[in-house]
Formats: C-alpha cells, structure tokens, sequence
C-alpha cells in the first residue's frame, strides 16, 4: 500500500520511494528484481568494463520480476563502450541513471525510447548541467555516499540547493540508510531517496563473504574517500570522480601516494590479485557514512520494509 505518493512513486508505481542505487558487482539482477518485487525500484550495476551480453543477462533476471526496474551507466565510459548503451534500448528498463562525465549524447536517444533518465549530481552545478541536457529527474548526491562520485557537499545543504535550482524531481543521495534518513530527506522535499549501501549486505547481493564481514563490522568512521583504489585498478575513472570506501591497509599504503601508484605496476598487480582473492585488506569496498546501520545480512526485501517505516516517523512529525 502506497503510504505518500511522490513523482516517484507515482512514475514507476512505487509502494516505497526509495530507488536501490546501481552497484557494479554489488548489484546484479537478482538484487534488482528482488528490490522492484518488494516496492521500491532495483537499479542493476553496469560497471565500465561489464559487457553488452552481461547487462542483457542481468536486465532479463531483473525483468522477470514483473516490475519496473533500472539500469544506471557511467558516461565517461560510454564511449569505449557504445555496445552497453546498444543493449540498454533492446531492454528497455524503465529507468537509466547516466552519470559521471559528458551525459548530453545519451539523454535523447534514451527519452526517445521511453526510458526515464536520472543523472547524479555533486553539486549545483552538475544539477544544472544535467537539467539542460533534458534529463527527467536529477539526485543530488552528497559526499558522505558511498561508491564514486563528488565529496564537495553534504547530502542535505545539496538538495535543499539543488531543489531551489532546478525544475525537476529530485532524489537524495548520499548517508540514507534507513526510514529516518528517508523521513528527513521526504520532509525537505524530496521525491525520494537514492541508497545503496543500506542494500550492500543483502542475501541477493554480489558482495563477497569477506567483504560483507568488514561492512557488518564498520561504524559510521570506517569510510575514506579518495582515488587510491582508481589508480590501482586501472579502470579509467576521472580524478574528479573519486569514491567513498570502507578503509584497508592498502588504502592507508597509498594515501598521498597517488602519482606514485599510477606507475606502479607491482602495486597494480597486487591489487588486481587481492580483487581475485576477495581479500578485503586489498580491495576496494564501496560504502558510503550510512554504513554502521548494517547489522545483518538479511533480503533486500526486509530493507524495503523499513525504509517504508518512514511513514511512522513522519505521521510523528506533523502531529
């Protein structure tokens, strides 16, 4: 039962506002289509190295659901990778985030297929941008959430400037790890909220089992941000886009360090060898300050219930 009703809600026919954020490796269709099922919207993870048959796979798991359903993409990417958006229009998911660089070739072509698009923001600026370039509903995405993005602003000041801004839905990011965060960011006049890490532990996650241990065990200071892990990996990702993770021994290594570890080709083995591995002193594993409301590894399904207790809080707040 819808309990407020937002664009949100009313777009996708939402029983909860809450979109579960695209996760590389983290969100695959299972987790998509068990977070739709449940009322709120599943978005599938396409990493930048994810191939046209993998979001084909993945979107057809997540389709069977029965209920709409997101794919989210990064621009940057885009254009070493023409076959991800080829696949995305043969699915047509009902929702795309595009995010992160130069989103302007794709807005059109996606909107033309009736496909809902959503591009995160960091600041005002990226909001404007991304309004110009005719997207249908922007998320402000504060610093303090986890995975990639800016941490020039907080969550709150950035969508209360965002909403003043521009025109259009908007959607919190960033620290909303549970109906109270979803209350706050409701009440400010959001039309909903974007969260990933309060999904990072469900049973339908791709998380590993090392690496769901080292989420349950943080607290809200476990997370640094930075472009360490970027520069290990060698995935392409711009400077400017650096990303919020779970602090490791191979992080603190290399804090500071960061030239240096571009041109190391020990290091970058040593990381891509911890990856295979699954070793979480190695690692990257993304999660935004919301993670120390991760208790347990539960359905994503029981992660929707809550977030839908904001309606208790809220009913609270207005008496």
């Amino acid at each position: 039962m819808v309990w407020v009703r937002t664009w949100l809600t009313e777009r996708f026919g939402l029983d909860v506002p809450v979109v579960a954020a695209p996760m590389a490796n983290v969100g695959g269709g299972e987790l998509t289509a068990a977070v739709s099922a449940a009322g709120a919207l599943g978005v599938l993870g396409a990493g930048s190295a994810q191939s046209a048959d993998w979001i084909r796979e993945h979107g057809a798991i997540a389709a069977a659901a029965g209920k709409p359903y997101g794919i989210g993409v990064m621009a940057w990417a885009l254009p070493d990778r023409p076959e991800q958006v080829e696949a995305i229009l043969e699915l047509r998911p009902a929702l795309v985030s595009v995010s992160f660089g130069d989103i302007t070739p794709y807005v059109d072509p996606l909107r033309s297929a009736g496909i809902v698009v959503a591009a995160q923001a960091g600041t005002v600026a990226d909001a404007v941008r991304a309004a110009e370039a005719g997207v249908d509903v922007v998320v402000a995405r504060g610093g303090e959430g986890g995975g990639h993005g800016r941490d020039s602003v907080a969550t709150l000041p950035l969508l209360q400037a965002v909403l003043e801004a521009v025109d259009l839905p908007v959607l919190a990011a960033g620290g909303i790890s549970g109906p109270r965060g979803l209350a706050a960011v409701l009440a400010a006049g959001a039309a909903g909220a974007w969260a990933g890490t309060a999904f990072l532990t469900c049973t339908e996650a791709m998380t590993t089992p090392p690496a769901r241990q080292r989420l349950l065990d943080a607290d809200e200071t476990s997370t640094v941000y930075g472009i360490v892990f970027d520069r290990a990996s060698r995935a392409g990702w711009p400077d400017e886009f650096g990303g919020r993770a779970l602090r490791n021994a191979f992080f603190d290594r290399w804090y500071g360090r960061e030239d240096e570890l571009r041109a190391d080709d020990a290091a970058h083995e040593e990381y891509v060898a911890g990856v295979r591995a699954a070793d979480a002193d190695t690692l990257s594993m993304y999660a935004g300050q919301g993670v120390g409301a991760l208790a347990a590894e539960r359905p994503a399904a029981d992660v929707v219930a809550d977030f839908a207790s904001a309606a208790d809080l809220l009913r609270k707040a207005a008496r």
